[in-house]
């Protein structure tokens, strides 16, 4: 915008200034007549003589000009009689320089707006006009991250150390023919370092990294994308052996329609991707790194062997995962005395690594606008709960008889948890009105569960209904409010599961009734599963029976521990949150009836 606007007004300079200078300054023109006139009647005060042009200026400064129609020999001596001042000039010729610029100063103009056109066209066209231009980032075996600086994805990384031994010793694999995988397929939930794994494998091998999103593929005119990837791997030829690393290759990878007429841009940038990796063009030093958390809808031919030869998994971290991506997080952060690594990789089951690099982020800004010194856990805690929950709803108006309810609620799933065998023990209990929830129990598993048995399944049903079990001992059926909604909601899909999916009734028994599971083998006709309305009951049944069952099973463990129920109430109340070891020495009063309920 700039440049236009110095353009232009600097145009319009030269074209005043060419102006000014080649129309005469004499702008008014009248008859050689009222010339004559002026001078017998001695309006005249002086006159400039160019050839027949005549320059006059009167007596009160008024100027004009005309022409001599003749050559009148008279004139000079008039003028010489009226004491007229009389100036005569050669004929006015501009210099050579302006002579040249008039006359090229129409070509000069045009070439001047045609090179700003230009300019405008080259930086405001990079997606427009010039489509084939490649929007690979090269990075020049600059990187720095190696595998020491990647917590967790242990097995991801011996799947991909191979990679780096042949990248820096290439001829020690292909001495006995040896053919290292042309593609290597990252799959992973969002978040779990497939990025940072892929310039490790860079940083490590110490050569050329290409960094393109799937995306940058795609453009509005069709074969715009395969004269991207033709271009990708001519500049990754010159580099050879290099690394090409294709961020979310779902945008442009996904299965090709069946419709014989389709011929859209992705599918033909697939085609050409599918040709460039196993084609008969030889890209021998070129490994393709792709990551996606969409394997089920890629096609088939870019999974096939000889394309992407190789998976790599890489899953949300365990336990001891965690423990070491916190370590590197908060390697150069200054954290307080009570800072326990080990109990919060325990409070952060499903967090990925990208999660738990947020929650320390959120803790230093936290500690920071406190104007700490560093990081303690009571920050950490809330930097947690504001991830998994949400911001605090300060502005929400709660009576006393609601926050009584949801006190009540929240303790009934404490002390249901402590009571029920094989449970996750509780880590914190709140009624602090978060996002969307009102209250909530947490739990903190002892290790990460591989699989879970019926008897876990139970317990967990039964906690689930502990909130709505206490509210019906406290207020009655009638006025049971509508807080478990998301409680029920839990609790059927897991008995759902247990019926239809996990062979957990003794009357349907390890059979597969779940409709939502891709791998059921059963006759299909427009899309629905045939399966028997004497079937059907059965499982409505049995569900119905783990749900009553469980329930029960919580309002009988809460009239058994009614102090306890009411003493965890008034303590929520009074400090709205209470702490693991808050809620054991609650639970301590009435240990005959925790042993009790834990025998039966």
């Amino acid at each position: 915008m700039t440049k236009n606007l110095i353009f232009w007004l600097t145009t319009t300079i030269i074209m005043l200034f060419v102006f000014n200078n080649f129309n005469n300054y004499y702008h008014n023109e009248t008859n050689y007549s009222n010339f004559l006139s002026d001078i017998e009647n001695n309006k005249i005060k002086k006159i400039k003589i160019n050839g027949r042009e005549l320059n006059i200026t009167k007596n009160d400064d008024y100027k004009y000009k005309t022409y001599m129609p003749f050559n009148d020999n008279n004139l000079i001596e008039k003028l010489i009689n009226k004491d007229i001042i009389i100036k005569s000039i050669g004929k006015n010729r501009p210099s050579i320089f302006i002579s040249l610029l008039i006359s090229w100063m129409p070509i000069i103009f045009t070439t001047l707006i045609w090179i700003l056109f230009i300019k405008q066209i080259k930086n405001s066209s990079k997606n427009s006009l010039f489509f084939n231009k490649n929007k690979t980032k090269i990075f020049n075996k600059n990187i720095n991250i190696t595998f020491k600086d990647i917590a967790g994805c242990n097995e991801a990384k011996e799947d991909v150390k191979e990679l780096v031994e042949y990248l820096k010793k290439p001829k020690k694999f292909q001495r006995l023919g040896g053919k290292i995988p042309k593609g290597v397929l990252m799959i992973g939930p969002p978040g779990t370092g497939k990025t940072l794994l892929a310039k490790a494998i860079a940083g490590e091998s110490k050569v050329p990294f290409y960094n393109i999103c799937g995306s940058d593929f795609v453009e509005m005119f069709v074969g715009v994308g395969a004269l991207r990837v033709r271009n990708m791997f001519k500049e990754a030829k010159k580099k050879s052996p290099c690394i090409i690393f294709i961020d979310e290759i779902d945008a442009v990878g996904r299965k090709r329609s069946t419709n014989m007429n389709n011929n859209d841009e992705r599918e033909q940038t697939l085609n050409q991707m599918l040709v460039e990796m196993d084609g008969f063009k030889n890209n021998q030093g070129i490994i393709i790194i792709a990551a996606t958390n969409r394997p089920d809808v890629l096609d088939p031919a870019l999974l096939r062997s000889g394309r992407f030869d190789r998976k790599v998994i890489i899953d949300l971290p365990d336990l001891m995962e965690r423990k070491q991506i916190i370590k590197i997080h908060t390697k150069k952060i200054p954290l307080n005395k009570d800072v326990n690594i080990n109990t919060i990789a325990k409070s952060t089951p499903g967090f990925s690594g990208a999660d738990l690099a947020n929650l320390i982020n959120e803790s230093a800004l936290l500690s920071a606008k406190k104007n700490l010194n560093n990081i303690s856990m009571k920050e950490i805690e809330i930097s947690k709960d504001k991830i998994i929950m949400g911001s605090i709803r300060k502005s929400l108006l709660i009576t006393n008889l609601q926050k009584e309810s949801i006190a009540y609620h929240e303790a009934g799933h404490a002390i249901v948890s402590n009571i029920v065998p094989e449970h996750d023990p509780v880590h914190k209990v709140t009624i602090i009105p978060r996002g969307k929830s009102l209250g909530i129990t947490f739990f903190l598993p002892e290790n990460d569960n591989v699989f879970t048995s019926k008897k876990q399944l139970e317990s967990k049903i039964s906690t689930l209904y502990g909130g709505r079990a206490a509210e019906e001992i406290i207020y009655g059926k009638e006025n049971i409010s509508t807080g478990s909604s998301n409680d029920i909601k839990i609790a059927t899909l897991i008995a759902r599961n247990m019926v239809t999916k996990w062979g957990f009734s003794k009357k349907i028994g390890p059979l597969l009734y779940n409709q939502n599971e891709e791998s059921l083998i059963s006759y299909q006709i427009y899309n629905k599963y045939y399966i028997s309305e004497y079937i059907y009951k059965i499982i409505d049944k049995e569900i119905k029976n783990i749900i009553t069952k469980n329930y029960k099973r919580a309002k009988y463990i809460l009239n058994k521990n009614i102090n306890i129920l009411h003493l965890m109430k008034d303590e929520l109340i009074k400090h709205e949150t209470l702490e693991y070891k808050d809620i054991i020495k609650i639970m301590s009063i009435n240990n005959y009836n925790n042993k009790l309920i834990k025998k039966n």
